[in-house]
């Protein structure tokens, strides 16, 4: 059995107290390996610009700073780098622009620890990943403008699986999952993906 390859991790918190909870709690994972920690903008792109990082775990709130903004220039700047968003924000308009500016996660900071291992294992993978949290039931009643194949697309979608994952999961080819995501999104008038994620989240127990 072939080892786990190295997952190198940047902590992103202006709170020290966060921080050491984080990297205490991600060094038990041995396959990941934290090449450093900063609490501003500043401090996270000049580690990022010298260290190997795969993946940001990125505070939404830095002081006087916005994660959600930094998210945009890391993506712009180290596009290779994935970003996953932790935060006390559980509002759908945090999660979509987070996505928007090219978080591949949001995960809240309440949730279990174990969350955001699946996190960055998923986003890692090439998946994206959800808090649980997050995934609350309006009553929009999207049963009644979908098929029921189109209602699981849409409950896969919401647990951050990609169109490869939907379709082995529901036996599909990967062209006719991505063709339910059109006609969910044309059904529904949604634009972005982004939009469908919150779309699929806020439908989702």
């Amino acid at each position: 059995m072939h080892p786990r390859a190295t997952i190198n991790l940047l902590l992103v918190d202006d709170h020290p107290l966060v921080r050491d909870g984080l990297r205490a709690r991600l060094e038990t994972v041995s396959h990941f390996y934290i090449v450093g920690e900063a609490a501003n903008a500043q401090d996270a792109l000049a580690i990022a610009g010298r260290a190997k990082t795969d993946l940001v775990l990125m505070d939404i709130n830095l002081g006087t700073a916005n994660g959600i903004s930094l998210t945009s220039r890391f993506t712009q700047e180290y596009p290779h780098i994935s970003i996953i968003m932790l935060s006390m924000h559980d509002k759908a308009e945090y999660v979509t622009q987070s996505i928007q500016a090219g978080a591949k996660a949001y995960v809240l900071k309440d949730a279990p620890a174990e969350d955001i291992i699946n996190a960055i294992e998923s986003v890692t993978a090439g998946g994206t990943y959800f808090s649980a949290g997050l995934r609350k039931s309006d009553e929009n009643g999207a049963n009644q403008v979908l098929t029921q194949r189109e209602l699981c697309v849409l409950k896969s979608i919401a647990t951050g699986k990609s169109n490869k994952h939907i379709a082995q999961d529901l036996g599909l080819s990967v062209r006719t999952v991505e063709t339910h995501r059109l006609n969910i999104k044309r059904k529904l008038n949604i634009e972005g993906q982004a939009d469908l994620i919150r779309y699929a989240l806020s439908q989702t127990d």
